[in-house]
């Protein structure tokens, strides 16, 4: 079986993983987290998107394997890079753990291996960071090897969309490493699209995400506008969606959240900020969505008065329906904010149950206010009782 190396073993990185050995590869999945290592290995899932199952019957069949150890790659026709690439304090590109990794690949990379990068970078990325380091760190010129770009395209929880019938972007440093990329997807992905080059794919990738921030953004701010006439936003949404053309619907929330929404774009925005071509819409939809837990504050306000002293259950903590994944959730952001003011802040997940050393608490009618922020399936919030609610999704 031909080796393949999946460099980070979360939402991205397994489900890949898993898809490619279905295909008849055999996959080292290598992660830094020798917790998250020893589950894989004995069938456990860590993601939603990945059953136990499935992890188990590709163990018992020797196409994946979980690792801490690089020098697997050593043995890989492939590695496919996969690891977070999220943001400093101050809102710009973390490369922290792709660097990291990227010393560890070249310092076990083979002549004649691809590397393909599939965490999100800058337009630029690809060609003149990672190439330098891998060619550093392995000895390798770029002849020696080949290099591609890829963006992950995973939506977690997403029940219609997966790896398979996503379309998948693909551009390599040279034509030889395009096409080995294509033929790699190609067994496990139905659509593959050849970019121009990686800046295109690059760019592309954060024009996905930017274009959901903005919309995202702009949508929460109608709901508030809504609030204010006394209309509901989600039956303004639903006749709009009536015109065939020109419109897409999004829905109201607490913010975006994840992996990818608040930050892909600050990428594309301090990219552009380098080279003398500013988005301040970029940064006009960021400013929005961070406010947005603001508004449900003062919404609190309105709702109860005073809030020092008043306990105020947050229902679902995740920044997704039906997803234990709390990155980048919004709803930090508006635990904090309410504390601030003196409330009580408690809150219900049955998917989350620990966080920040805090476990989910009981629904029920022992408190002053409710706020649905992550509406998970399954939630009974008959057991509120008459606990006055505020929801984020839009209603008035």
């Amino acid at each position: 079986m031909i080796q393949v190396s999946v460099v980070g073993q979360g939402y991205v990185g397994l489900p890949l993983s898993i898809a490619a050995s279905n295909c008849g590869y055999k996959v080292m999945g290598i992660d830094s987290d020798i917790n998250k290592v020893k589950s894989l290995n004995s069938g456990i899932s860590i993601i939603e998107d990945v059953s136990s199952k499935e992890i188990s019957q590709t163990l018992n069949a020797g196409r994946y394997q979980a690792t801490t150890n690089f020098d697997v790659i050593s043995q890989s026709a492939f590695v496919l890079i996969c690891v977070p690439t999220p943001l400093t304090a101050d809102g710009k590109p973390d490369l922290t753990d792709l660097t990291a990794a990227l010393k560890s690949v070249g310092k076990n990379l083979s002549a004649g291996t691809l590397v393909i990068l599939e965490s999100t970078v800058e337009p630029g990325t690809t060609r003149d960071y990672v190439a330098t380091l891998i060619e550093r760190e392995s000895g390798l010129d770029k002849f020696q090897y080949f290099l591609a770009f890829s963006p992950e395209r995973i939506d977690p929880s997403n029940k219609k969309w997966g790896i398979k019938n996503t379309p998948k972007l693909v551009a390599g440093l040279t034509e030889e490493a395009t096409n080995k990329a294509i033929s790699f997807y190609s067994k496990f992905v139905d659509t593959v699209v050849k970019c121009e080059s990686p800046e295109v794919a690059e760019t592309a990738k954060l024009l996905e995400n930017s274009y959901r921030l903005i919309n995202i953004s702009f949508i929460n701010e109608v709901s508030m506008f809504c609030r204010k006439l006394g209309i509901d936003v989600n039956e303004v949404i639903r006749v709009a969606s009536t015109k065939p053309y020109g419109f897409m619907p999004f829905f109201p929330s607490i913010g975006a959240g994840g992996h990818c929404i608040p930050v892909d774009p600050l990428y594309l925005a301090n990219k552009s900020s380098e080279i003398g071509a500013p988005m301040t819409m970029i940064n006009l939809a960021n400013k929005i969505n961070r406010d947005v837990p603001n508004l449900y504050v003062q919404l609190a306000v309105e709702k109860i008065g005073e809030l020092s002293g008043s306990k105020i259950l947050i229902v679902g903590l995740s920044y997704k329906v039906n997803l234990a994944d709390v990155r980048e959730t919004p709803v930090s952001s508006l635990i904090e904010k309410l504390r601030a003011k003196g409330a009580k802040v408690f809150w219900h997940d049955h998917l989350v149950k620990e966080w920040n050393g805090e476990t989910s608490v009981s629904l029920s009618g022992d408190f002053d206010l409710a706020i649905l922020a992550t509406p998970h399936d399954g939630i009974d919030l008959t057991k509120l009782g008459a606990t006055p609610i505020i929801n984020t999704r839009g209603s008035v």
